[in-house]
């Protein structure tokens, strides 16, 4: 069997057997990767622990012919120790995995800026660098300009004319202006639109200056905003306290 080396985050875990688990990983150079950890569920196991929810790892793998094998893991970060007595970070850090597993490509394509994105955020809540609020809704409006849904918060979405605008509409795009208007268009306050567009540059000053009433409304625009592309709600996402 042929071998290779990758870094990682794991994002789910699944059992398999009466000992095994199947592990679904965000990989630097391979993308998604789903892998069997053999005998992890044991009390003697190597490194069981090493393959949960959370962790940052540096494994090495074996191909297989329907899921590849985990054969070797060395920590990098262990996120989940660092999160577990914040239940704000910890819930936060859930819906980015979810998010990262729903909107990475196809299993064995690189996704090189997602995994990096997921990493700098993970680093971020475990840092306490930011509100783990707006690491959250910064971290899936990047996520989906990466995945090719890159929303528009000052030109109108479907016309490109200069805002600021005030009608959003997530299946539009973002903002619109008064002309493309589109029934059923959410209108958020200026503040909003502002505080959106801070968090999808990572303008951190800026985006921690806004008031509480406005990262309530943007993160309700961009669970909305989600939502509609992914086709359904994250299910992680009821549990972060908004």
């Amino acid at each position: 069997m042929a071998l290779y080396r990758d870094e990682a985050v794991v994002l789910r875990t699944q059992k398999l057997g009466e000992a095994d688990r199947i592990v679904t990983l965000l990989t630097r150079h391979h993308g998604r990767v789903r892998a069997v950890a053999k005998g992890v569920r044991r009390t003697s196991s190597r490194f069981g622990s090493r393959v949960e929810p959370f962790m940052h790892v540096d494994l090495q793998l074996a191909e297989g012919r329907t899921l590849d094998v985990i054969t070797q893991v060395e920590t990098l970060d262990a996120y989940a120790g660092r999160l577990g007595n914040d239940y704000g970070a910890y819930t936060c850090g859930t819906s980015m995995l979810e998010s990262a597993d729903r909107l990475v490509g196809e299993d064995g394509h690189p996704a090189a800026q997602q995994y990096l994105l997921l990493v700098g955020a993970l680093r971020a809540l475990a840092d306490r660098r930011h509100p783990s609020g707006l690491i959250l809704d910064s971290f899936l409006l990047r996520s989906l300009a990466i995945a090719g849904y890159a929303p528009s918060f000052d030109a109108c979405a479907r016309c490109g004319v200069a805002g600021p605008h005030r009608a959003f509409n997530p299946g539009a795009g973002g903002m619109l202006c008064s002309d493309c208007r589109l029934p059923g268009s959410a209108n958020p306050a200026p503040d909003t639109v502002a505080l959106l567009g801070f968090l999808l540059s990572g303008s951190w000053p800026q985006a921690e200056a806004s008031g509480d009433r406005a990262r309530r409304e943007a993160s309700g625009l961009v669970a909305a905003y989600l939502q509609w592309h992914l086709e359904r709600g994250l299910r992680s996402l009821d549990y972060v306290d908004r």
